[in-house]
């Protein structure tokens, strides 16, 4: 879906992987292409550090700043206009993305190509756009920080450079405070590297950067979860103010298909603004127009009818060589998401209370992003992706990889949102600081936040495990993205609008509150 200051240790993330929600509109983006220069031809743009050029690399990326995440200050009457020029920013790595996919043989012939075709006149146009976020945000009256001026440049790095590539689940660091079903996790994979650079293909099948579309997974994305070591840690202690009820809201798995590639938070008025597939549950009126009198009228997939909140999130699918409706479509294959589109078999949504103190009631609207759409390019500091199997939820939590599950086991998916609130807004500028995550060691939240009923989710799926043979992975499977992050499994990411009717809210709090368990 999408592209704070205040970070709270996330709640199933790492410590690397620290809190808040994004789903990350907002320019930045990864490239990747085939790329030769000189041996010492190094990189001078402003963001990313210096850096050498291999002199053949064979794929190199071009890593854009994510513009959104540094506007924490909009003012609500410049939130459409800008909000239209991120997603014009997304829209402009998304072109030079499929550019460089369609110029191999010209990047192989002219050294030069990818920098003065794709690299520089992508800086040009967004610089053009961040000039226009400047003007929108003065016209109303607000401050602008010259400084994002310097975002406009993107690097090129080879593969083994960025986000994508060489890193390690960081073994025992990543937190998850606790409050899922899963408990207090921590995270890790055992060690095991997410791609370290590997590619698919040789320096003549450079565009196969694995997947069916050539933009990924690749084999070191899976891991056999039955290989990794346990890392699952306790939940909190409850302190005597604990809310220890939960309350349960039964909306379906979308078998209606209800789908569209907008992302009405992040991108409002953008059609495909996510650049990817959403599931839709609840609220059934729900695209890039929809507004909060649309929600109110849209009518729900819950059984609850006074549960109008929508949730959505990114299909899943198999990479099997099939096609589903999509194939020709924005958002699905005309942007590197491809194969068939799974259903979940089975879709939890819980509300779950807070070990350290009663919870007041989400107010109407609020809007809640947790995980992040572009960790390749911004790293895992907001990723709350939680990839596990039937039978080993409570023992093993992945977030860089996707689980090789044994069969029999079913692959699950889990989300624990951001449970405090900062008692004012029902959405920021960057869609981040309005909630934060609560402390993974107390529950506790951070100061001038209040604790509300935290959303947790579990979708199931039914999925033959892929197999690695030769360094090469068969019927993989991926979450929808942005083309250039590359079907990484910690780009997954959840979104959340609460809209509730005949004082449902009131009554989820007080239920949580009361230690009751509801539905």
């Amino acid at each position: 879906m999408g592209r704070n200051t205040r970070k709270r240790r996330t709640p199933l993330a790492t410590k690397a992987i620290a809190a808040s929600a994004a789903l990350a509109l907002g320019g930045g983006g990864l490239i990747w292409a085939n790329f030769y220069a000189s041996a010492h031809e190094s990189n001078n743009q402003t963001w990313g550090g210096n850096q050498t050029k291999a002199a053949t690399a064979q794929v190199a990326t071009i890593s854009c700043p994510d513009v959104g995440q540094k506007l924490t200050n909009v003012p609500n009457a410049a939130r459409q206009g800008v909000a239209t020029e991120l997603a014009n920013l997304d829209k402009q790595i998304t072109e030079a993305y499929n550019r460089l996919a369609s110029t191999r043989q010209s990047q192989t012939n002219d050294p030069s190509f990818v920098q003065n075709a794709i690299v520089a006149p992508l800086k040009e146009k967004r610089a053009a756009t961040i000039d226009r976020i400047r003007i929108d945000i003065q016209r109303v009256g607000g401050s602008f920080d010259n400084a994002l001026k310097q975002l406009a440049a993107c690097t090129t790095q080879t593969a083994n450079q960025t986000n994508a590539g060489g890193q390690q689940q960081n073994g025992g660091q990543q937190q998850n405070g606790g409050q899922q079903q899963n408990g207090g996790q921590q995270q890790q994979n055992g060690g095991q590297q997410q791609n370290g650079g590997q590619q698919q293909g040789n320096a003549g099948q450079q565009q196969n950067i694995g997947g069916q579309a050539g933009n990924g997974p690749v084999a070191a994305d899976f891991v056999d979860i039955t290989k990794v070591a346990p890392n699952v840690q306790g939940k909190p202690r409850r302190s005597g103010n604990a809310s220890t009820g939960t309350f349960t809201t039964r909306c379906g798995v979308n078998a209606n298909k209800n789908f569209n590639t907008d992302n009405v938070i992040v991108a409002p008025g953008v059609t495909n603004g996510a650049h990817h597939l959403h599931d839709y549950v609840g609220n059934q009126k729900v695209n890039a127009f929809s507004s909060n009198n649309t929600f109110l009228q849209g009518g729900t997939s819950c059984q609850n009818g006074s549960d109008l909140s929508s949730y959505y999130w990114p299909v899943v699918r198999i990479q099997d060589g099939t096609q589903d409706f999509d194939q020709n479509k924005d958002g699905g294959g005309k942007e590197g998401n491809v194969g068939k589109i799974l259903t979940p078999v089975q879709a939890q949504i819980k509300y779950v209370g807070s070990p350290a103190s009663k919870v007041v009631a989400m107010p109407q609207f609020l809007r809640i992003i947790t995980g992040d759409a572009k960790t390749t390019t911004n790293g895992l500091a907001n990723a709350n992706a939680h990839w596990s199997c039937t039978g080993f939820e409570n023992k093993v939590q992945l977030t860089q990889q996707y689980p090789i599950c044994p069969q029999g086991s079913k692959v699950v998916r889990s989300f624990a949102f951001q449970s405090c609130w900062d008692g004012k807004n029902i959405d920021s500028a960057n869609h981040r600081t309005h909630v934060a995550f609560a402390d993974p060691a107390s529950g506790v939240c951070p100061n001038g936040f209040k604790a509300i009923p935290q959303l947790t989710m579990r979708l199931v799926y039914n999925i033959n495990p892929p197999t690695v043979q030769n360094g090469q992975v068969k019927n993989a499977y991926a979450v929808d993205g942005f083309p250039e992050q590359l079907h990484k499994a910690a780009t997954d990411h959840d979104d959340f609008i609460s809209v509730t009717k005949n004082g449902l809210a009131n009554k989820i709090a007080n239920c949580l509150n009361s230690g009751q368990n509801c539905a």
